[in-house]
């Protein structure tokens, strides 16, 4: 068991700490890489990306670990406030550190806000859902609080609804799908990181990998079971959003990293399902052809299918000894 010290500088003991890096590490990641690690410190607690966990081929820039690594920080603040903390972040607080991605240090005191205490308690429950939705739409005030959780976080969330942008979406996601699994490197790495049988502590395992996509499906999946999934159809309309931001850069890809973690919770908390459509921003023409179609000026950053699910199991997750920093490491600098 890893015994963590009391951080004074949050004023929270080693159980209270351990609870919010625990949440922190229940964040999405590309294939369930988990490319994070923490480091507490007497003045707060310091997120890194983990480059040596980021899928190469599917993410050769960093951009979707950096997503996840907001996902996380997300998490993290969320935490603390649970426990009474207001965070007070600083992103990418070292030119010479690009790993360290924020440093969340004391702010004061403050409770939860009820809406805070939703998200709170949907965090263990957010699972990404690869398995088909239900037909049901997904109501207007659920589209709303959707759309304001992604503005409350400085981003946007655009709801594909017309039906020919939602055509043109759908070729497109075809055609980066197509791409991508012509590419030996890029189904060798996936092969890697999914259906994975028990044992694993990251990954996606068998059992949430989802059935095996038909190939003339609207919306094209990916198959995360290695074939060994069930045969079956996914839904033909669900709920396509596009999460951007201003513009592209590695503060804008951690800000909506975090937009991206409330837009999810959010979901969570109004008894949604969610997945993502990866290879429509993992493909470079493919994302740009997607930002003329949908934003005009923003980047899109992630790409959600929404709707109505039955629970799946979570991904696993690795142990915390594995996620933490030594806090006395002489090789590592004060960022402050």
């Amino acid at each position: 068991m890893v015994m963590i010290e009391t951080s004074g500088g949050l004023g929270l003991g080693g159980p209270e700490l351990q609870d919010v890096l625990h949440a922190a590490a229940l964040a999405p990641s590309l294939h369930n890489s988990q490319p994070w690690r923490f480091r507490v410190t007497a003045d707060g607690i310091e997120l890194h990306a983990d480059p040596e966990r980021r899928p190469r081929v599917a993410d050769p820039s960093g951009r979707e670990m950096r997503l996840a690594c907001g996902a996380a920080l997300f998490n993290l603040r969320l935490a603390l406030t649970g426990h009474g903390v207001r965070p007070l972040v600083t992103v990418l607080p070292n030119p010479l550190e690009p790993d360290l991605v924020a440093v969340v240090r004391r702010g004061g005191g403050r409770p939860p806000t009820p809406a805070e205490r939703r998200l709170l308690a949907a965090m263990p429950h957010r699972h990404t859902n690869r398995r088909p939705f239900t037909a049901d739409p997904v109501a207007n005030p659920a589209r709303h609080a959707l759309r304001r959780a992604a503005l409350d976080e400085g981003a946007w969330l655009d709801l594909v609804t017309d039906p020919a942008t939602r055509a043109a979406l759908s070729h497109l996601a075809r055609r980066a799908h197509e791409r991508q699994i012509a590419d030996p490197g890029f189904v060798a790495e996936l092969e890697r990181w999914t259906a994975r049988e028990r044992g694993h502590a990251d990954g996606v395992p068998l059992s949430a990998a989802g059935p095996v996509p038909w190939p003339n499906a609207a919306w094209v999946m990916r198959d995360f079971s290695a074939g060994s999934g069930p045969d079956h159809g996914y839904e033909a309309d669900p709920l396509i959003a596009v999460l951007s931001v201003h513009g592209d850069g590695l503060h804008e890809e951690i800000r909506a990293g975090q937009a991206m973690q409330r837009v999810l919770l959010t979901a969570t908390a109004h008894g949604l399902a969610t997945s993502f459509l990866s290879q429509l921003v993992e493909v470079p023409d493919v994302r740009e052809h997607m930002r003329r179609l949908i934003s005009g000026a923003r980047p899109p950053q992630v790409v959600l299918r929404i709707g109505h699910g039955w629970p799946v199991p979570g991904t696993p997750r690795r142990p915390l000894s594995e996620l933490l920093v030594d806090a006395d490491d002489p090789t590592r600098e004060d960022p402050s």
